[in-house]
């Protein structure tokens, strides 16, 4: 049906990779690039021995949007799915602008500069991608991704008035280290010791890091420690859930992952202000990230579930109502079919469901769009078909 390039071989375009290669009809060409040719490599080979799927690589720097241009004219491709740094949104963006091709990411933009991550940015290319007569898909993954349309979905059936999301997140995974992220560090940390948000009745309310905190009963992985994040898909659903009252973002932590945490915040280790080391100026944080453990190094050593989904309230028939929508994945489970962990898992199957919609016509609107924005069924059918089967729970009123 469609050739696709993959830009980003870290642990998430690794599960991309393999997932398109499950679906030859669909996605009948696969690029797959990144700065490392070395990683394309050795995906290229695993896919390969798993699927018998032949796998191109190319060597491209994602920031230099002429050569990511010239790239993309040459392959040709229907669609670019972005699994590469947030840095990088932009530079993709103008590239697949300028190549004419449909864009597809999983995390919104992050200046490199600045902790902050919105949706302002992106959104901004509204009338571009509309003009241009390109689909722009963003926040495919998880969280943001599979809880947007979770809450689609809610809206579609369950509800007749949502009033408030909770977003919930949950990782028991166990790899053995004393500290390691289970994604990009840089990325993970300077999201975690960001101050926290939510939205609540029209207002944006702010509150010190990990402030907030909450012991909550999650399904299949029982009670965890979760402490209030702000998250990108709040912004949008807060936006596109009419007569939503309040939403919020959780991720549970342990103990144990804290206070390395704030050890290493204490002595300068998180931060994003660049130091003078022997001449050359580095960010700290970017020390600790080649330090910690590589993300896709963490699949054959972890254990335990995860559990991600949205605890919503409102109402139906007139009647109040509570439920909570949710996936758990497991992590060898994972491992042993696509050779990543379910952190890579649970973001990687959704792009390609993701690029899935958008290929198959499902989703092809010209401009930029979040998840929640479109038809949430055809979405739900495929994550029970490609290893993220979902369930709906009563919850009792609070």
């Amino acid at each position: 049906m469609s050739k696709i390039i993959i830009i980003g071989a870290g642990g998430v375009g690794n599960v991309v990779s393999h997932k398109c290669a499950k679906l030859p009809k669909i996605f009948t060409d696969i690029v797959l690039a990144s700065r490392t040719l070395s990683k394309c490599e050795a995906i290229a080979k695993d896919v390969f021995s798993k699927t018998g799927v032949s796998i191109k690589i190319a060597a491209i720097d994602a920031d230099d949007v002429a050569a990511t241009t010239k790239l993309l004219r040459a392959e040709s491709p229907q669609l670019l799915i972005n699994v590469a740094l947030p840095y990088q949104d932009l530079s993709l963006m103008d590239a697949c602008l300028n190549a004419g091709v449909n864009y597809l990411d999983t995390a919104n933009y992050e200046p490199p500069e600045e902790a902050k991550f919105e949706y302002k940015w992106q959104w901004a290319y509204q009338d571009r991608f509309k003009d241009a007569g390109l689909t722009a898909l963003l926040g495919s993954g998880f969280d943001p991704g599979v809880t947007n349309v979770f809450c689609a979905y809610a809206q579609k059936h369950l509800f007749d008035q949502i009033e408030t999301i909770d977003i919930l997140d949950a990782n028991t995974g166990d790899h053995g280290y004393h500290f390691a992220t289970n994604f990009n560090p840089e990325i993970n940390i300077r999201e975690i010791t960001a101050k926290g948000r939510y939205w609540e009745e029209g207002l944006w309310k702010e509150v010190e890091p990990m402030s907030i905190h909450q012991v909550y009963n999650f399904p299949v992985v029982g009670k965890q420690d979760a402490y209030l994040l702000y998250h990108e898909e709040m912004e949008s659903l807060c936006k596109n859930i009419p007569g939503l009252k309040r939403i919020r973002f959780w991720m549970t932590f342990s103990q144990k992952y804290l206070s390395h945490l704030k050890v290493l915040e204490n002595v300068g280790m998180t931060s994003i202000n660049p130091i003078n080391i022997k001449g050359q100026k580095i960010q700290p944080i970017e020390f600790l990230k080649a330090v910690l453990p590589d993300p896709a190094s963490l699949g054959p050593r972890t254990r335990g579930k995860t559990c991600i989904g949205c605890d919503i309230a409102g109402t139906m028939s007139g009647e109040k109502k509570r439920v909570i929508i949710y996936n758990s994945c497991d992590h060898e489970e994972c491992y042993q079919e696509v050779s990543s962990q379910a952190i890579s898992y649970t973001t990687g199957v959704p792009a390609m469901i993701g690029a899935q919609m958008i290929l198959r016509g499902l989703w092809r609107h010209s401009g930029v769009w979040n998840m929640e924005q479109f038809d949430p069924d055809p979405f739900m059918t495929e994550l029970t078909q490609h290893g993220l089967p979902w369930q709906v729970t009563e919850l009792p009123l609070e």
